[in-house]
């Protein structure tokens, strides 16, 4: 019956303790990286992105195609459906997707001081120092972006954990016999509440998939087939986007029906500004300068263009190469491929791209030599902010007639 999730911090003797749960108790152990095999291959996903959704990293233009929530949802799916076994191990940070409210869940979270975890490395592994600590950090801060992408909370929160195990003060035999101290409790569930849980939390991963493809923000419960539905965003015509949910979790096996509540972080949102566009351009800033490029990424999201950002031409090009790009808004000056460049590669190989120049940089002869590369305008830092999003709806306008034309 029991399912215990243990996430560890590197180098913290967590495979021992497991390795001594294991010894004749007919325990399953299933990794974070077995739980990404099994959610790419049952969804046909790519492990990459998978990977990328969970460490909560850029994934191109996903405020369009919301690849992050429809990997994140496979994954609570996945998550879900292990929990039909018993006696299992969830080893890793993906058991945090496993709901908060499944009563025979322990969760446990085994950690040390980081003295004593670059100790541990330095006897087990031939590193140097610096690279043991730099490993441990890396580490450290991987799992904090998961767990905050997951579950809103950092990773080494103890308040998130039924157990927490340090192990410089617990041998591997001590850890065993305190967590199996606290499995002997599950025994007094009933076994009608767990199957109960286990089926409401299948029913809510599954209609979570359904709703992927709407978004970020949208909540789950399941209680018997009556489903809570929970919109923390806002949205541009909401009766319509309520409608749009309760079609799609109506249709969905075992649902009886659907109520839909408003987040409390709806109406914190930012209200936007309609831009006259037929559809939302897939658009690309590209800037070395992080501090710049990202305040007018956030700039254009207030007029509604949302936007992906490299931070270099060769980003820029990989980017390019493997999504859909619409709209790219170029600097010139750049180390390693500069603007000029990139300009001429995408004119080359891309040329349904429309370039808009915008350089701190610049002068007449580059001003003249982007325009005989072929793009589609040619503005100077500082900009004004409606000069650049009006030549951006003019470039989107271009792109919009020629896929027209094209047929």
């Amino acid at each position: 019956m029991p399912v215990l999730t243990i996430f560890n911090g590197l180098y913290s003797n967590a495979r021992g303790i497991i390795q001594e749960l294991d010894k004749g108790s007919g325990y399953t152990i299933v990794t974070d990286k077995e739980i990404i095999e099994k959610t790419a291959l049952t969804y046909k996903l790519k492990q990459a992105t998978l990977l990328k959704a969970v460490r909560g990293k850029q994934i191109a233009f996903n405020d369009f195609t919301h690849e992050k929530e429809k990997c994140i949802a496979c994954l609570r799916m996945v998550a879900a459906r292990y929990l039909e076994q018993d006696n299992l191990i969830i080893h890793g940070i993906l058991g945090h997707l496993i709901p908060e409210n499944i009563s025979h869940v322990i969760r446990i979270l085994v950690m040390t001081n980081k003295a004593t975890r670059i100790e541990n490395a330095m006897a087990s592994t031939r590193g140097s120092r610096q690279n043991v600590i730099k490993a441990i950090n890396m580490s450290d801060q991987a799992s904090i972006l998961s767990s905050l992408t997951i579950l809103g909370k950092k990773a080494f929160d103890e308040s998130i954990y039924d157990i927490v195990i340090p192990t410089d003060k617990f041998n591997t035999t001590e850890a065993a016999a305190l967590i199996v101290k606290h499995v002997k409790h599950l025994d007094t569930i009933p076994e009608g509440l767990i199957q109960k849980e286990k089926d409401n939390s299948k029913l809510s991963a599954e209609i979570a998939v359904q709703l992927a493809p709407l978004g970020s923000r949208l909540s789950v419960e399941s209680d018997d087939g009556d489903v809570i539905v929970t919109i923390d965003r806002n949205v541009m015509l909401l009766s319509k986007f309520k409608q749009k949910i309760t079609t799609i979790v109506k249709n969905i096996n075992k649902v009886k029906s659907v109520t839909i509540k408003l987040g409390k972080n709806y109406y914190s949102s930012p209200i936007v500004r309609k831009i006259n566009v037929d559809t939302p351009a897939r658009l690309l800033l590209v800037d070395d300068e992080k501090e710049f490029v990202q305040t007018l990424s956030e700039r254009l999201k207030m007029r509604q263009f949302s936007s992906e950002i490299a931070y270099g031409g060769k980003q820029a090009l990989e980017i390019t190469d493997t999504d859909e790009t619409d709209v790219m808004v170029l600097d010139l000056k750049m180390p390693g491929i500069d603007g000029f460049e990139v300009l001429k590669k995408i004119k080359k190989t891309k040329p349904h791209i429309e370039v808009i120049i915008l350089t701190g940089h610049g002068s007449k002869s580059d001003e003249k030599r982007c325009m005989e590369l072929g793009a589609f305008a040619y503005l100077e830092k500082p900009t004004d902010i409606e000069l650049l999003t009006e030549t951006m709806n003019r470039a989107y306008k271009k792109v919009n007639e020629n896929k027209k034309s094209t047929g």
